[in-house]
């Protein structure tokens, strides 16, 4: 049987001092790392990591402060 299923991916929710994003987070289990990408949320409040899929969305109310 074939399942149509899709892989979810994870979503993490950023602050305006958790910038810049990045990806492995340091939530991440060590095993399951690939190369560190930073990810730009600032432009649409939304990024996507290009290796694991994992979403990354600003907080509703985040402040982003410039560096």
């Amino acid at each position: 049987m074939i399942s149509d299923k899709k892989a979810k991916h994870e979503t993490v929710q950023l602050d305006g001092d958790q910038l810049p994003a990045f990806c492995p987070n340091p939530a991440m289990p060590v095993w399951n790392t690939h190369p560190k990408v930073y990810l730009d949320v600032t432009k649409t409040g939304k990024a996507t990591c290009p290796y694991c899929g994992t979403v990354y969305t600003l907080k509703p109310g985040a402040k982003v402060h410039a560096h």
